[in-house]
């Protein structure tokens, strides 16, 4: 299963050697530093502020995969970063991005989540636009008055497919540079050919957490056999990193309880997903992560006007191989099937197929009910005024490179290093 993973075969071969060595010698990636942060950023109305004009209404945002939009007239809308976004795919199987609002009175011409439409009504007075965003049609328009409807379009906003990714900026003047934003990693996301996944389904987490600490609970595995000891520490080993940065982005990767059965295989036939897990995380809100024949985008947002809540979205894709298996009727298929209820059955066969409700229940019983539960309670305590800071270890560099860039983003002092000799001297 899985074979469009396309990375390089000399990478995945090293990252799962890296992988194994720590593990046989007990180790774990060790960045030389540790960090203190300061809790403030986690509750301070000025910071989310910021953050929210910088990182979400005046940035770039990845809004899917191009599975999400599968043929001619497919669409899909969002309102997460403060515009709502209608996204097409026109009959030229062209991808457009517009602000959701009818040039009449501003109402929202569809409030479908996605679907097929050639053409999109407002349902107050039926101003009608087609799916490349021209205006279309207005009921009895000898009563209204004259319309240039050639300049009534929808407004549309900068919109790019590029390697099986949807991005959209959401300022009608915004630059939407790819190569910018993704820099050395874009070759890599290239050849993991996201374009032929196909559209499975999805959730959301709704909880009181800050979105930093949201995005936190994805950049280490230190906690796997604290936290997750009946949940992913049964499938995951934890403590267990290889891990590169690439500007503001990062490759994240840690052994499954699999990896070992790699070793009975010329490395020739070595996959990265059969013996861990990836995870990329973008710049500032995605973390993309990739199984065998599967991916998961979590894209995590602020709410802007309280920095103790976020919106977790997570949307899961599956290449046509396992589509095949798990969202076709196939019931008496004898491929074994990973499902809600044996997730995380140690002793289930290697090469079964995850569905979608296994997928979910992994992200509802990890992120939703352990580590967005950790958020919570640390959100009290910053919120309490007594945890002046926290501490992150050398064994966090994945947390050190995302505070890194978002405080040098929105103009914040870098992270202070932590000096355990000075301070004993003194």
């Amino acid at each position: 299963m899985g074979e469009s993973m396309g990375m390089n075969r000399a990478l995945q071969v090293s990252l799962l050697k890296e992988l194994m060595s720590q593990l046989d010698e007990g180790r774990n990636i060790d960045a030389g530093v540790q960090y203190v942060m300061p809790t403030t950023p986690y509750i301070c109305p000025d910071v989310a502020s910021k953050e929210w004009q910088v990182l979400f209404r005046n940035h770039p945002q990845l809004v899917g995969l191009s599975g999400d939009l599968p043929k001619a007239d497919s669409f899909f809308t969002l309102n997460d970063f403060g515009v709502p976004i209608l996204a097409t795919r026109d009959k030229d199987g062209v991808f457009h991005a517009f602000l959701n609002a009818c040039r009449h009175r501003g109402v929202q011409v569809t409030n479908e989540v996605r679907g097929e439409k050639k053409r999109f009504t407002c349902p107050f007075h039926a101003w009608t636009y087609s799916a490349q965003g021209k205006l279309l049609a207005i009921p009895e328009e000898d009563h209204f008055g004259e319309i240039d409807k050639s300049c009534h379009g929808l407004i549309r906003l900068p919109a790019i497919e590029r390697n099986g990714l949807l991005w959209v900026h959401p300022q009608p003047e915004g630059e939407l540079d790819i190569d910018n934003l993704l820099g050395s990693l874009s070759d890599e996301i290239a050849s993991l050919d996201f374009g032929s996944y196909i559209y499975a389904g999805g959730t959301e987490i709704d909880m009181k957490l800050n979105w930093k600490l949201a995005n936190d609970t994805f950049g280490e595995t230190y906690h796997f056999q604290k936290l997750h000891k009946n949940t992913l520490g049964q499938i995951f080993y934890g403590n267990n990193l290889a891990y590169e940065e690439f500007g503001k982005n990062h490759r994240f990767v840690t052994a499954s309880k699999q990896i070992y059965t790699l070793r009975d295989k010329p490395e020739s036939e070595w996959r990265l997903t059969d013996g861990a897990f990836l995870i990329y995380y973008l710049f500032p809100n995605i973390q993309i992560v990739v199984n065998a024949g599967r991916v998961n985008l979590v894209r995590i947002y602020p709410d802007p006007e309280n920095p103790a809540r976020s919106i977790t979205r997570i949307t899961s894709y599956f290449d046509q191989v396992v589509a095949d298996v798990v969202l076709a009727d196939q019931s008496d298929d004898d491929i074994p099937k990973v499902t809600a209820d044996n997730v995380y059955d140690a002793s289930k066969p290697v090469g079964a197929v995850a569905t979608l409700d296994a997928t979910l229940e992994v992200f509802y019983s990890t992120v939703a009910q352990e580590d967005y539960v950790m958020g919570e309670y640390q959100q009290r305590a910053a919120q309490s005024g007594l945890l002046p800071q926290v501490i992150f270890g050398r064994n966090e560099p994945a947390l050190h490179h995302f505070h890194h860039s978002f405080r040098k983003a929105i103009g914040l002092a870098p992270l202070e290093k932590i000096n355990f000799s000075q301070r004993q001297k003194s």
